[in-house]
């Protein structure tokens, strides 16, 4: 028999995104069930919501996810949702990318026809959500902070000398240019020469001053850089020999060449010996060249273009001055390792003030290796990726060290790093620019410089402060300073927060503020998740995502979502005592690490709290789960989400379960079991798993934190769907039959079984 049970047609309700993405909906296929027979009982059920004792549960709302799109449709959708649900989500309507364009116009049409449609059906919204690092408008956020032009002089431009060459060649002498001095340069006096220089070909130019005849050549002195972008170079000479003609050579570099703002001074005076140093005027009278040399110059204007060339750090805390020491680790004798290094008490930094790392070494060593010292970098380096290293350090002996290429703290990959030292008992600086090489990146990169410390085979104490260990990073432009980055993201946060707002006018009291901010990574060491970063995903996941708090900060980052919504919500017709605003993360209920997660977005919530104005109402588990066949895999994953509602519960905050759905599998993390894979009694365990999360967020979270439960996928998802496509996570089927998880699902809200489920027949039966 193939009769339809469910009085409900042409659902097409929220399915087809990862962690809460409905990118499309496709058009679901009617399935009508094989045997009506074993489904019958279904039948018998009343609307999901009627199963809530509204007097028990005062302030309870049950939610459905739903396609806006669809809502706004027609009629049959919304009877589904009026019928059985109080609140609607929207999968994507109300999201960053869904509203603001690629120039950042802001387009909230939808948003305001699915209120109003929201209103006409009696139903409430959750809004979801302000503030995500998925889903968001990229090309146009990374517009607001891209690089800014190098500025031209408004008198004219930023002239400079434009020397033109051809390829390189063999030697520094085949390409010259000249400057003839208008006084001569004396034997056994000191100048001071600068000069920028930027090329196409970047190196070092040869300067070689001496007579206008060729005689009194001088060759010993430093060559002059010429960057990527102008580079400032200083040299100060005494000649041995009369002076009056600068000559700078460029054979070996070739191509274009600049400069600007040329200097010529005496020790001791402020005379400049040059004309027209800065190129201002159209004077080039004192440059000259071989005839026979092919080059040729004239003064230009630089224009708007340029490299900047900078090191961003990679390193936490590394003056020591906080109470983090998560890049820095330390093996010692009688402690092993790598441990966290240990921050000295105030006054054993640098020069006897502040903090400093502290690693100590005993007597005897078996190895050089028995005491270490450990910095690790935020991101793993590569062959060819350029560092820069800079440190201060002493110890209480004289002593030498050893340094070596590792991945993570302890994983050695390589004997010598390049940057050992050797210690005095007066602090020292060290600095160096290195290129990584491929033994010391190894096959799959490094990330840690080890010093080995046991050296001397006797007790010392070492000391290190000050530690800065940076990338190169070279980019067109000047880049914005993290503070001029975090005021315009900070403006942009608060300029779609005020449009979203106006245009919900107050109807939409509750919101996922920030939503799956907390990673599942602990590089800090402190005990707790960090939160999500472009430093801590994926590559791909950093090129599509677009981490907001990288650039607020961690803490800020949310404090700012959460003033700017209370804010704009009052100004748009809301009472600032509806509005209630979560936190909404995934894997809260998480076995595998003992609840960490959950604990961790506690402990966020408590830092973001601790300024003393920033109030978080509620805390959102997705609980996108999967009953599992196997027992004793199951019982953990209850287990869990029992103690998952006793931490949520223990923090005062409102909790919902915000996106509730349920594959099935047969193992923990096994492969999805397909919904045509599906039998029937497996379709009465994932019932009777619904039943339990349900009664167990009501037993658990005290009445007056029980926002509600939202269903995620209220109708199976299609093969299609990116989100669990083809598995079985709805109360409905494609064809919007009933399930077995519908009836689980009742039950739940109900606190006990409403009906008595259909049993099989036996074999002899049928």
């Amino acid at each position: 028999m193939n009769n339809k049970i469910s009085t409900y047609i042409g659902l097409a309700l929220l399915t087809a995104f990862a962690s809460c993405a409905d990118d499309k909906f496709a058009d679901f296929q009617t399935e009508k069930p094989e045997s009506l027979t074993q489904y019958e009982y279904l039948n018998a059920y009343d609307n999901l919501k009627s199963y809530i004792d509204r007097s028990a549960h005062p302030g309870f709302k049950l939610g459905a996810g739903v396609s806006a799109d669809d809502f706004l449709k027609g009629e049959l959708v919304r009877s589904m949702v009026v019928s059985n649900f109080d609140e609607i989500t929207a999968g994507n309507a109300m999201k960053y990318a869904s509203c603001v364009s690629d120039n950042g116009i802001m387009d909230f049409s939808k948003v305001t026809k699915f209120v109003e449609a929201a209103k006409a059906a009696g139903v409430t919204i959750y809004g979801h959500t302000l503030c995500w690092h998925s889903q968001q408008n990229n090309k146009y956020l990374n517009s607001l902070i891209a690089n800014k032009p190098i500025p031209v002089d408004p008198t004219g431009g930023n002239k400079a000398l434009h020397i033109h060459a051809g390829d390189p060649k063999t030697n520094a002498w085949d390409y010259e240019i000249y400057y003839d001095l208008d006084q001569t340069l004396e034997p056994g006096k000191s100048y001071t020469l600068t000069i920028k220089a930027k090329g196409s070909n970047p190196g070092t130019i040869s300067f070689w001053p001496g007579l206008k005849d060729g005689n009194n050549t001088h060759y010993g002195f430093s060559g002059i850089t010429a960057g990527e972008d102008l580079t400032d170079n200083t040299i100060n000479f005494t000649p041995e020999k009369t002076i009056d003609r600068l000559r700078f050579c460029f054979g070996k570099l070739g191509g274009d060449l600049y400069f600007d703002d040329v200097t010529l001074k005496e020790a001791g005076s402020d005379k400049n010996l040059i004309v027209n140093s800065s190129f201002d005027k159209q004077d080039i009278n004192h440059w000259t060249k071989v005839s026979w040399i092919d080059i040729s110059y004239e003064i230009e204007t630089l224009g708007n273009s340029g490299t900047t060339t900078w090191y961003e750090d990679m390193l936490t805390n590394g003056n020591a001055e906080g109470s983090e020491a998560g890049s820095f680790f330390a093996t010692e004798q009688g402690i092993g390792g790598p441990h966290d290094a240990t921050i000295g008490a105030a006054g054993t930094g640098a020069d006897g003030k502040g903090h400093a790392y502290v690693v100590k070494s005993g007597n005897d060593p078996a190895n050089s290796y028995s005491t270490q010292f450990f910095v690790k970098a935020n991101r793993t380096l590569h062959a060819g990726d350029i560092c820069k290293l800079t440190f201060k350090y002493r110890a209480d002996k004289a002593a030498g060290s050893e340094s070596q290429a590792h991945a993570a703290p302890g994983a050695y990959i390589h004997y010598d790093m390049g940057v050992s030292v050797n210690f005095t008992t007066k602090w020292q600086t060290f600095e160096k620019e290195f290129t990584v090489s491929e033994a010391q990146a190894g096959t799959s990169g490094m990330q840690t410089i080890a010093w080995n410390l046991a050296v001397l085979k006797e007790a010392n104490t070492y000391y290190f402060d000050d530690i800065e260990f940076g990338i190169q990073r070279k980019v067109e432009g000047i880049p914005l300073t993290e503070q001029e980055k975090k005021d315009t993201l900070t403006w942009a946060m608060d300029r779609w927060i005020n449009g979203i707002m106006e245009a919900t006018g107050g109807y939409v009291t509750a919101w996922d503020a920030v939503n799956e901010s907390v990673s599942g990574v602990d590089n800090d060491n402190d005990g707790f998740y960090d939160l999500q970063s472009n430093k801590n995903v994926s590559a791909e996941d950093a090129k599509n995502n677009f981490y907001w708090q990288d650039y607020l900060g961690d803490l800020d980052y949310v404090r700012i979502v959460i003033r700017s919504a209370r804010k704009h919500f009052a100004e748009h017709g809301g009472n600032p005592s509806d509005l209630k605003l979560f936190i909404n993360d995934y894997n809260l209920e998480s076995w595998w690490d003992d609840n960490k997660k959950a604990k961790s977005l506690i402990n966020w919530i408590k830092r973001w709290e601790s300024d003393g104005a920033t109030k978080i109402d509620g805390i959102g588990t997705q609980m996108h789960v999967s009953y599992i066949l196997d027992e004793a895999d199951q019982k953990r994953q209850e287990a869990s989400i029992v103690k998952m509602f006793e931490l949520l519960a223990a923090s005062g905050k409102l909790v919902k379960i915000s996106e509730l759905d349920m594959g099935i599998t047969k193992k923990a993390f096994g492969e999805a079991i397909k919904t045509e894979d599906v039998t029937y009694e497996q379709q009465l365990k994932m019932a009777e798993f619904y039943r339990f999360i349900i009664e167990k967020y009501f037993e658990i979270i005290p009445v007056a934190q029980q926002y509600g439960i939202t269903q995620w996928c209220t109708t199976d998802s299609p093969e299609s769907s990116s989100w669990r496509g083809g598995q079985p996570v709805g109360l409905w089927t494609l064809g919007n039959s009933r399930k077995p998880t519908y009836g689980g699902f009742a039950n739940g809200l109900a606190g006990r079984e409403v009906v008595v489920p259909y049993a099989a027949p036996s074999a002899e039966e049928e």
